[in-house]
């Protein structure tokens, strides 16, 4: 007896191995490349706590991923791996080699002969000094969101960037050895390289980085030590955190 194979059945097997190629299973998505390791090349005057304030990380997170023993003993030229930074970054400009004492009785210091201005208008609600197990290098201004930020003095713009912890920063610096710091702005408005005039718009208020609310982050230092800003400012009535301020010569 002849077998005829129906046109129906013919049609049937084709459907049914099309249903079985279409669950194989998915080609893997190819992974995601790992991020590349970030290294910083130790410089002359750095150590291993000026490396981790620059980049936002502690001295034992640092010592842990680069298994030192002692976190005192590094060199000129030693790789330090820096957890989570995605870029390197320019420590001395950055970070305070080290910080001034708190003096008693702060007393305004010239710069070119004269006051410097006072940035923001708002209240002081930290003061330079320790601060717990850490030091507050410098001065908090709690101002609404967008006041203008005036430079202190003319200078030059050094630093103008996004930090972990300062969030936007603006980094000047002036004749006299001296530098001033803007930190957790909600925009710069200056870049690299440009000069600017004292009084002159160079950011506004934010809260970008580590906060808990708007206010400028304020550093003075002169070669590269940190000093209490309210040395160099106009003089306030005790000049106690708190304090009310304006931006007037």
């Amino acid at each position: 007896m002849n077998f005829r194979i129906q046109p129906h059945w013919v049609m049937l097997f084709v459907l049914a191995c099309a249903g079985c190629s279409s669950l194989k299973s998915p080609s893997p998505a190819p992974s995601s490349r790992p991020a590349s390791n970030v290294f910083h090349v130790v410089k002359p005057g750095e150590n291993l706590f000026r490396i981790g304030k620059a980049y936002d990380v502690s001295v034992e997170e640092l010592a842990k991923a680069n298994r030192l023993k002692d976190t005192r003993q590094i060199y000129v030229g030693q790789r330090i791996l820096i957890p989570g930074a995605s870029r390197q970054l320019p420590v001395d400009t950055i970070a305070p080699a080290e910080a001034a004492p708190v003096p008693r009785m702060p007393s305004p210091a010239e710069v070119n002969g004269e006051l410097l201005l006072w940035p923001v208008s708002g209240t002081i609600n930290s003061s330079y000094g320790p601060r717990g197990s850490s030091f507050h290098d410098g001065i908090d201004i709690a101002a609404p969101e967008g006041t203008p930020i005036l430079a202190i003095e003319r200078g030059e713009v050094i630093y103008s960037d996004q930090l972990r912890g300062y969030g936007n920063i603006v980094i000047l610096r002036h004749q006299g050895g001296i530098v001033s710091v803007y930190a957790h702005n909600q925009v710069n408005l200056v870049r690299e390289g440009q000069q600017v005039g004292k009084g002159e718009v160079i950011a506004k208020v934010g809260s970008t980085g580590r906060v808990t609310g708007p206010h400028l982050h304020l550093e003075i230092r002169k070669n590269n030590s940190a000093q209490d800003p309210l040395q160099y400012l106009p003089q306030l009535c005790c000049m106690q955190a708190s304090d009310s301020v304006a931006p007037k010569d």
